[in-house]
């Protein structure tokens, strides 16, 4: 039996016919730890090649599957669209269908799996004070994968409020990429849509914004507006991990 459920859509008095797929039940796990343990329990459900990075890059709001594919380079189609639907099967994401032509699928994180954020700030940090340099050869360079971490990297004090706009330039044909970062009472979020009340806008090229993430820690290269002092603050969370991990280097 054909595993496709058919959907008519009537629109201007005609009738479009497509197949929406039912994603498959995830096989069970083929490496569990089997170990009564909280950290074996965890692992079980994230321990998997390219989990936390999904979440990490779910972490600005809802995408699509191949939104999530251009993000996640080295991922074939088989081993998203697998590990999205043991995701779902799991409970650290919500799959939400639209009834469109074509069809249109977003993931998105259950508060199960925002919660995992300040895991992924720990484990940052961690990668800042052991593994952090420039940018290897084959590497893909993703600035906006270093401002996903934002939510569990930062950790602002009660009186920093406001959002930053930082854009990241493009090149030739390729579009400006903009994540907005906004702290207040204590929080931190990200979104990736342009914010024309945004408290700050900070812009610069890829190679400049490398420049400022990586060990260099150097801020030349990028153009300031607005409040600089809060550009600042929010920009000092990611300097200072990339300084100290230059630091430790050269001791």
């Amino acid at each position: 039996m054909s595993r496709h459920r058919v959907i008519w859509i009537t629109a201007r008095s005609s009738k479009t016919l497509f197949e929406d797929p039912i994603p498959p039940i995830p096989p069970p796990k083929r490496h569990p730890y089997d170990q009564w343990s909280p950290d074996a329990r965890a692992l079980d459900l994230v321990g998997d090649k390219w989990t936390l990075l999904i979440i990490r890059d779910l972490a600005a709001g809802p995408r699509r599957f191949v939104e999530l594919q251009r993000v996640l380079p080295g991922i074939s189609t088989e081993q998203l669209r697998s590990r999205l639907n043991r995701m779902v099967a799991d409970g650290l994401l919500t799959r939400q269908r639209y009834r469109e032509v074509p069809p249109r699928v977003d993931y998105e994180l259950t508060e199960r799996s925002r919660e995992l954020m300040p895991v992924l700030g720990a484990l940052a940090r961690w990668g800042y004070d052991w593994t952090w340099g420039a940018p290897r050869p084959g590497e893909e360079i993703n600035i906006g994968a270093i401002f996903r971490l934002a939510p569990g990297l930062l950790e602002p004090t009660g009186r920093v409020e406001g959002s930053v706009e930082f854009v990241v330039e493009g090149e030739g044909t390729s579009p400006d990429k903009t994540y907005v970062i906004t702290v207040g009472s204590g929080q931190v979020a990200i979104t990736e849509r342009p914010d024309q009340e945004s408290t700050a806008k900070v812009t610069g090229r890829e190679a400049a914004w490398v420049a400022t993430l990586g060990p260099e820690g150097a801020t030349d290269g990028l153009e300031f507006k607005g409040s600089r002092a809060l550009a600042d603050t929010v920009l000092r969370g990611f300097i200072q991990a990339a300084r100290a991990a230059a630091a430790a280097a050269a001791a």
